[in-house]
């Protein structure tokens, strides 16, 4: 620990003895959480041997980037909500591996580097003393530090380059020109998701499109099975969803129009509306179609031109106002022979279908908005089945009956699709398609902070692999490591690092000097886990048989598309190459929800950041924990608020309180009736709602459980102390440890067995009701299970007790909850007559 965060730590602690008494906290919870820490290190409480383990069970949560100040409360959120699924199953008697590690390399750490003037090695090992150390070892969590995983470490990527290989050998591997996003102020590529509205998010400075060298991942060969496999997978369906979206499969007619005057070249175009071709306008290119230099007519050129730079500076995330430039040209409509105008235009997006797209205003509502800017002509080629459709006022997008259509007129929409498809392809133009939005995964990076990519250049044999026995390919540890703006790695101006021989005729040869994705290193981080100190293969055969797929992975739906799309990829890649046994890694997946503060998203900006530090020295780990699962559904999320924790304050304080006053003198003897049947009752709610991630109301009934025990003080049992210390132990792991300790036990509560029901005690011949007038409890009344509403009504209209308090009133209305409550809603009594006479 640094002197800085020394002092900070320190400060943080005054701090908190002083707040925890103004807040009434009963208990002394840093010296409990200190204590317990350092027991669990010391008996290696959560350390799992994998050899050995007989009901393995493989809890992962999303490892995070040490590039930032530290670990936010969204993270906090997440590793929580995991940990309380891991600490559940381990109760249940699962062998509950769940390991931590730091997804190190990247822009990110780097970014940060730059900005703090650190070498991101220094920073880095700096970083990931305070995530593990200052924050991870003290929110309760059940990590098995034992497997910790570090990307920047030789051990780590010396097999991240492994698989690089294997892939390349796969031919799931190539290089490949390709446009990338350059920030000239950063000087680096960054991602499309980097750029807003054509500017870095960074430094806002205008980016630039280059072209480079780049290095590709083949995920689109499994496009298919990537999205097939959703259908039977035990995930979040919004993630499911998202990755649907993302791979984005359509099908349609793939066909070629033909440019006017130059029969030597065709434009091929991809629609998904085959039963529209006979309402084209125009044609639309993407700015950089290969065809546009040689089509534009010499009038247009300068124009188009300028238009292809202007569309430089957008990316492919960006919202993009209407525009276009004509080239001049013309291209041939299929059936009718109609000149159709060619257009350049930066809707179109080169990476899908065929960068063209045949427009059709009338029938869909991006070329209806085109057409309208430019002034187009719109025509009709399908009306829905009675009356016209309004194009005046937008595009016709249902399907309908085709018109104007020559021959297919008539038609319904999916008859003349399959009708224009077959002609169409009977004519030698074209082709039934399926195409995808997916693209291939460019992992190049002109960086320094990544594992190189393990390829050597040699002028006779080309890009070679570099041997296995020859692997990691160590990243350089230099002085000058900033991005030089050449497009370029800085790895490329250190000789000693370029300088090489070819693996296979030992002439002189270059390394290249490109790292790779970040998201590469993250896309097998959980193969690596049981096998992490094993330095002889990338995992361990027996153990990944044993322990893989992942039981449970839990983060955050940001990530729905990119790393959980990449690690699938990876897997399936990896099973088909014959190392892995299995062709999906996670059998299941929940993504949480999402943390507001007071309404709002959190952001630096809003100046609303919660420090999770803060409020664990504040009131303590186990208050917070609580919290934040108490805030809303888990999967949904929930607004913080400062005011809100007091009550998780008073419900751990009134725990500690009830146990902590029978101790000793709590009765042994079962509880009995009542009593019995409630603890049997609280146990199958609790179970059912933390199975379901509900943890908001699995705390809802604890919370009732304990105003239970609490109205029965003199005769609560030991049994019913150790049933709430049991099912509160995965939200408040510290305290509960130190009250079932303080009862008497010699074990920890967390190898403690969870408690089981009686379905049969659960089923009585008679319920007890609470009995409230106006929302106050008056009575309590036992009637039979299968007592009539009616009866229930007349029983506690016969109460002495509802009667006393009822008195001269009138009844309004009886309000039954089956099964807990009757609510009784009065009036005042009309002692007079009333003033029609009155005002307010």
């Amino acid at each position: 620990m640094t002197e800085k965060s020394s002092s900070n730590a320190a400060n943080r602690a005054a701090q908190a003895r002083g707040r925890s008494q103004k807040h009434g906290i009963q208990y002394d919870f840093s010296s409990i959480e200190r204590k317990w820490q350092g027991i669990w290190e010391e008996r290696k409480l959560y350390q799992v041997d994998l050899q050995k383990a007989s009901k393995p069970y493989y809890n992962l949560m999303m490892f995070p980037y040490p590039s930032a100040e530290g670990l936010h409360v969204g993270n906090v959120y997440a590793y929580v909500g995991s940990d309380i699924h891991g600490r559940w199953q381990a109760m249940q008697g699962y062998d509950v591996f769940e390991p931590m590690g730091f997804d190190a390399f990247g822009i990110h750490s780097e970014n940060f580097a730059i900005k703090k003037g650190i070498h991101p090695r220094v920073l880095t090992a700096q970083n990931v003393r305070r995530f593990r150390d200052e924050q991870l070892k003290r929110i309760g969590n059940r990590f098995d530090w034992s497997h910790e995983l570090n990307t920047t470490d030789p051990h780590y990527y010396h097999w991240t380059q492994w698989i690089f290989v294997q892939l390349f050998k796969g031919g799931l591997a190539e290089r490949r020109a390709a446009p990338v996003n350059w920030c000239p102020f950063d000087k680096t590529v960054l991602a499309d998701e980097q750029v807003i509205n054509g500017r870095c998010e960074r430094c806002g400075n205008i980016v630039e499109k280059r072209w480079l060298e780049q290095w590709f991942l083949k995920i689109t060969r499994y496009a298919q099975k990537l999205l097939d496999d959703l259908d039977h997978m035990d995930w979040s369906e919004r993630v499911k969803a998202l990755q649907r979206n993302w791979i984005g499969r359509s099908e349609g007619l793939e066909f070629a129009m033909a440019v006017v005057d130059r029969p030597d070249q065709q434009i091929q175009v991809y629609t998904t509306r085959p039963d529209t071709i006979f309402g084209v306008t125009f044609v639309a290119l993407a700015p950089h179609h290969p065809l546009i230099d040689s089509i534009t007519q010499p009038a247009y050129r300068d124009a188009v031109e300028a238009y292809q730079q202007q569309a430089e500076r957008l990316t492919e995330a960006d919202e993009r106002a209407m525009t276009g430039v004509f080239t001049g040209a013309y291209a041939q409509h299929p059936f009718t022979g109609e000149r159709i105008p060619i257009y350049v235009a930066d809707f179109v997006l080169s990476g899908y279908g065929a960068g063209a797209v045949m427009g059709v205003p009338a029938h869909d509502e991006r070329d209806w908005e085109f057409a309208h800017a430019l002034s187009l002509p719109i025509r009709v080629a399908v009306q829905p089945g009675e009356g016209n459709a309004n194009i005046q006022q937008g595009a016709f997008v249902q399907p309908g009956i085709l018109v104007n259509s020559g021959e297919f007129s008539g038609m319904t929409s999916v008859e003349a699709s399959q009708a224009i498809i077959a002609e169409v392809e009977r004519r030698k133009l074209g082709q039934r398609s399926i195409k995808y939005r997916l693209r291939d995964w460019l992992i190049s990076r002109q960086r320094y902070w990544g594992p190189p990519i393990p390829i050597i250049y040699c002028p006779e044999h080309g890009a070679v692999p570099v041997p296995e026995d020859q692997l990691p390919v160590l990243l350089p540890d230099v002085e000058e490591w900033k991005p030089t703006g050449t497009g370029s790695s800085p790895l490329a101006a250190i000789e000693s690092f370029v300088q090489t021989t070819c693996p296979i005729c030992g002439k002189p040869a270059r390394r290249e000097t490109d790292v790779n994705d970040n998201f590469l290193d993250s896309a097998w981080y959980f193969l690596r886990y049981p096998s992490s100190n094993d330095d002889t293969q990338p995992w361990n055969p027996a153990l990944t048989r044993k322990w893989l797929p992942i039981d449970m992975y839990i983060g955050g739906p940001e990530h729905s598309v990119l790393h959980l799309m990449y690690a699938r990829f990876i897997t399936m890649a990896l099973y088909d190459l014959g190392y892995l046994h299995f062709d999906e890694p996670f059998k299941r997946f929940r993504a949480h929800g999402l943390i507001t503060k007071d309404g709002a998203k959190i952001s630096k900006s809003r100046g609303n950041v919660i420090n999770p530090d803060d409020y664990i020295a504040q009131f303590g780990a186990d208050v917070f924990r609580i919290y934040l699962m108490f805030m809303g559904p888990y999967e949904i999320g929930g607004d913080f608020s400062d005011r809100g924790i007091g009550g998780v304050v008073r419900f751990l304080d009134r725990v500690w309180q009830l146990v902590t006053s029978h101790t000793r003198n709590a009765a042994k003897q079962a509880p009995q009736g009542e009593a019995k049947r409630t603890q049997h009752q609280t146990i199958k709610r609790v179970t059912e709602e933390i199975a379901a991630l509900k943890y908001n109301t699995t705390i809802a009934a604890l919370m009732e459980y304990l105003n239970t025990l609490e109205a029965r003080r003199e005769q609560v049992t030991r049994a019913e102390l150790q049933t709430l210390l049991l099912l509160l132990a995965p939200f408040a792991p510290f305290l509960t440890e130190e009250l079932w300790e303080r009862m008497g036990n010699t074990f920890s509560i967390h190898k403690a067995s969870w408690p089981s029901y009686d379905p049969a005690i659960l089923h009585t011949e008679s319920i007890t009701l609470i009995v409230q007038v106006n929302g106050r409890v008056r009575d309590r009344i036992e009637v039979s299970h299968e007592a009539t509403e009616a009866a229930i009504q007349n029983e506690v209209l016969a109460s002495e007790k509802v009667k006393r308090f009822i008195g001269e009133q009138h009844i309004q209305r009886v309000v039954y909850v089956p099964g807990r409550l009757v609510n009784v809603v009065t009036t005042q009594p009309l002692l007079n007559k009333p003033d029609t006479n009155f005002s307010v």
